[in-house]
């Protein structure tokens, strides 16, 4: 699969022209950004099956003119159309749709996760995937999908201030990473575990170890610093082993006495 080149222009909103069909236009106050939005016109056409398999997505300038956005945001609209296996890119050809796949969601109930040893076994798992995908992040992540990454490490660090609301920056980190890795089963993955993944395992940490804790609360954030750093800098193994040494430590602290 042919990756789609970062566009390294300004991501600038042009604005309708006045001969386009306004209503067509993306919601820039939903808050998800245009990239997802289009995302969301385009897989809709292809679940419709306005779309078919085989078929051609239209050219980049055609959704330049359709939406009115720039090429950055088309761009990766396609990239993570391409991240969920709905379309495959050729160099020189464009972008085809896929026949879709069948389902076959993994999940884990919170409710199957009862024990001590349940909740160690889980950082075990995560260990394997996240630390491959945090690699793979490294190797393949966008400009926009690291700016991604770095809003929801700031996001984190400004939970110092509202603990409540730590378990879904934590896990909303993971995910951008996962996604980053350009590898769909790893965010399908991180995405069917959801938040549960984060709020279990914090459930039954000491006091000493929670968000309200200061030092505790440091060392964390410094650790996704860390990885956020390796990804920034494409150093796949130093992502790998930043994401490793997080989940470890994570597993040290619900050992800790």
């Amino acid at each position: 699969m042919s990756a789609v080149p970062p566009d390294h222009q300004p991501d600038r909103d042009t604005g309708p022209k006045p001969d386009q069909d306004t209503g067509r236009r993306l919601d820039r106050d939903s808050g998800r950004g245009l990239a997802h939005e289009l995302v969301e016109r385009l897989k809709a056409r292809i679940l419709a099956g306005e779309i078919q398999p085989g078929q051609k997505l239209p050219t980049e300038s055609s959704l330049i003119q359709e939406f009115g956005v720039s090429r950055t945001v088309v761009r990766e609209a396609v990239s993570r159309l391409q991240a969920a296996g709905l379309v495959e890119t050729f160099q020189g050809r464009g972008s085809f749709v896929l026949a879709l796949p069948a389902s076959t969601a993994f999940s884990v109930e919170a409710s199957g996760i009862r024990t001590h040893r349940d909740v160690l076994d889980m950082i075990d798992f995560r260990i394997g995937v996240e630390s491959e995908a945090a690699g793979l992040a490294a190797e393949r992540r966008t400009d926009l999908q690291l700016k991604a990454i770095e809003r929801a490490l700031i996001d984190l660090g400004r939970t110092g201030e509202q603990p409540g609301n730590a378990v879904e920056a934590d896990y909303a980190f993971h995910l951008k990473i996962a996604l980053a890795s350009g590898n769909r089963f790893y965010s399908d993955l991180l995405a069917s575990l959801g938040p549960m993944m984060i709020m279990l395992p914090r459930t039954r940490l000491p006091h000493v170890y929670t968000v309200s804790d200061a030092t505790h609360f440091t060392r964390v954030t410094l650790e996704h610093e860390n990885i956020y750093r390796a990804v920034a800098d494409r150093d796949a193994a130093a992502a790998r082993a930043a994401m490793r040494l997080h989940l470890s430590n994570s597993r040290a602290r619900l050992q800790a006495p």
